[in-house]
């Protein structure tokens, strides 16, 4: 039993080509986690790197709080089981399970022991004696899993084990595979394109494209809540349809309009999380409805009115007629489209259609997703990232509805005077004394967090607080200034960047045998641990890497003196929240965090390295 934690993990070949990319995953003791993708996404290179069989090119690996990445596989307390099996011709069921065993030369009578307890565990009792010609290709998967049983391992690594299995067996063996591990009660890590594997196996799912994680969640989260467009559409069969448009609000409903010219009428209530900056009919938008979104036109539908449905006529290409459910492909009739909407609709009963005919579909508008077309993330969240207030600017104040709020100097000295749109992110909203009165609408308590609905004077706002927080119909919020986001005048003004970059080098001091870094000319001490990490990623050749040197304002040691400066502006965001803008040469300005200062005061300041990222600038991956 084992927690896997594999920060920062990349895998560059030869030729800078990333199979996996800044991987970062806490996966906890007793979890069953799913890696799942297209072929060539890097979820077996991950994988293999957990168990030893590839090379960590950066990256930390841990197993049980240990870094194991320069441990061979045999030291790593982890059993894998292969898509081919792996099993030895020439040798019974039993010595196939016992040989793992038998060159760690365990004892006679434990080796048979947990020999025959794992064949009991997986039903394979019977074939001890066989070999693996005379087993079928689910009893040779059992073996594979026994042999890897009996070792008693921290962490189960399986890679596609079921690929080679039909249809009816795969499915047997995920069930068999699923009890196993409630049984074992230890950590499965495990890999598939298949999506359905994926869904009824894992207690998490990380879905990988081109080496990178897109989504690790639940799968109940990752079907209803997708990170991504590419999330939305590889999990779930039939796969998703798609309508590019735009939308735009306009009093209770939010009007979608399609860009093959047909139009959607969706109640506000339903997307009521979505940023209103998406509402202004401007912004490019892609819809997505799943197959099953789609039913059958009833009569009660006609007898009773249901808003949150829109229907539609559907010419029928093609059916599949899958016992208990239909799948229908076809085409929205549209007198006012410019262009065939094409529609996959699935069906959880037999409809008696044909191709060529002509039916009509209602369409759930409250099982609708909505992506933003250039990014193509979700703007449909669990948690809204962040909520929009329309105001209005006049001398260092923002008046929101009949409300009044003060503007730090900070953000006064950027902005003008007439119409502003504040983009607020959901942690910035504090629910506590401040100058705004807010409305609570709802809650939802999700991720440990309560969600809170905030009107105020007839807008709506999503706030992030604690549980643990007492909640009353109206409260005072305020807002972390240094969060806020604006547009006005078609200017986007950014929020306080706290991150800080510099560049430098890993210096060797041949005299005292030590390293040092050098950044922006000055020597500053490397722990042996930083240093092992270095040279693990990269051996000598770091000594001739430029490296990146990553930290926030927030994080800069003011006891410390390596860096001395002078203070060239002070920027006051409020409650406690002054930043010092400093020169530490001609080309490089950073921002401070300090308790008080006047320009053309000096300060000293240092780089706390324990919370300072290091990247290797030539390829862009993070060292330590």
């Amino acid at each position: 039993m084992a927690s896997l934690e594999l920060s920062h993990i990349y895998k560059v070949y030869d030729n800078k080509v990333k199979a996996v990319n800044d991987m970062t995953l806490k996966i906890n003791n007793k979890e069953f986690i799913v890696f799942v993708g297209p072929s060539g996404c890097g979820k077996s290179t991950t994988l293999r790197m957990i168990a030893g069989l590839e090379e960590i090119s950066a990256g930390e690996l841990r197993i049980d709080g240990q870094t194991v990445n320069d441990l061979s596989p045999k030291d790593r307390n982890i059993a894998m089981v292969f898509q081919n099996y792996a099993l030895y011709p020439h040798m019974t069921v039993y010595n196939n399970i016992a040989y793992g065993l038998r060159i760690s030369h365990t004892p006679k009578a434990e080796i048979d022991q947990k020999v025959r307890a794992a064949a009991k565990s997986l039903d394979i009792e019977e074939y001890l004696d066989r070999k693996p010609k005379a087993l079928s290709g689910g009893q040779r998967q059992r073996v594979a899993l026994g042999r890897a049983i009996v070792r008693d391992p921290k962490v189960f690594l399986l890679d596609e084990p079921l690929s080679n299995l039909d249809a009816k067996l795969r499915g047997e063996m995920r069930s068999e595979i699923t009890k196993l591990h409630r049984k074992l009660q230890t950590t499965f890590v495990y890999v598939t394109h298949d999506q359905t594997e994926a869904m009824t196996m894992g207690t998490r799912i990380v879905v990988m494209k081109a080496g990178n994680v897109q989504q690790f969640d639940t799968p109940r989260n990752i079907y209803n809540y997708p990170s991504n467009k590419f999330v939305a559409g590889f999990i779930g069969t039939p796969q998703m349809n798609f309508y590019d448009g735009t939308i735009t609000k306009e009093g209770d409903d939010v009007i979608a309009r399609l860009d093959s010219g047909e139009t959607l009428k969706i109640p506000y209530r339903i997307i009521d999380r979505v940023s209103t900056s998406y509402m202004d009919g401007a912004h490019k938008v892609t819809l997505g409805f799943r197959p099953d979104a789609f039913m059958p036109v009833e009569k009660w539908m006609e007898e009773d009115n249901f808003s949150y449905l829109s229907k539609c006529e559907v010419r029928v290409d093609m059916i599949e007629v899958l016992g208990g459910e239909t799948i229908v492909y076809g085409m929205i009739e549209s007198k006012v489209a410019s262009e065939p909407i094409n529609v996959v609709i699935k069906v959880n009963k037999a409809l008696s259609l044909v191709p060529g005919d002509t039916a009509e579909f209602a369409l759930d508008l409250r099982k609708i997703y909505l992506f933003d077309q250039a990014t193509e993330e979700s703007i449909i969240h669990k948690i809204p990232p962040y909520s929009t207030l329309k105001g209005v600017v006049k001398k260092d104040k923002i008046r929101i509805g009949e409300q009044i709020m003060d503007i730090c100097p900070a953000v006064a000295e950027k902005i003008n005077d007439g119409p502003i749109e504040i983009y607020i992110p959901s942690d910035a909203i504090k629910v506590e004394a401040g100058s705004i009165k807010a409305k609570i609408v709802n809650y939802a308590v999700i991720d440990n967090k309560k969600l809170l609905a905030l009107e105020i004077d007839g807008q709506l706002i999503f706030a992030t607080v604690d549980p643990g927080v007492e909640l009353k119909s109206a409260t005072d919020i305020y807002f972390d200034q240094t969060k806020l986001s604006f547009k006005q005048d078609g200017r986007e003004i950014s929020k306080l960047d706290s991150t800080i970059k510099l560049t430098g080098t890993l210096i060797r001091d041949r005299k005292n045998k030590t390293y040092y870094y050098m950044v922006e000319g000055r020597k500053l001490p490397i722990s042996q641990a930083v240093c092992q990490k270095l040279f693990s990623a990269k051996g000598r050749e770091i000594l001739k890497t430029p490296l990146g040197f990553k930290t926030s304002s927030y994080d800069i040691d003011l006891t410390k003196e390596d860096f001395t400066a002078k203070i060239e502006k002070v920027l006051d965001y409020g409650k406690n929240n002054l930043f010092a803008e400093v020169g530490i040469n001609d080309q490089t300005h950073i921002l401070v965090k300090i308790a008080k200062g006047n320009i053309g005061d000096s300060i000293s300041f240092g780089i706390d390295l324990d919370k300072t990222t290091i990247i290797d600038d030539t390829i862009n991956i993070i060292l330590a």
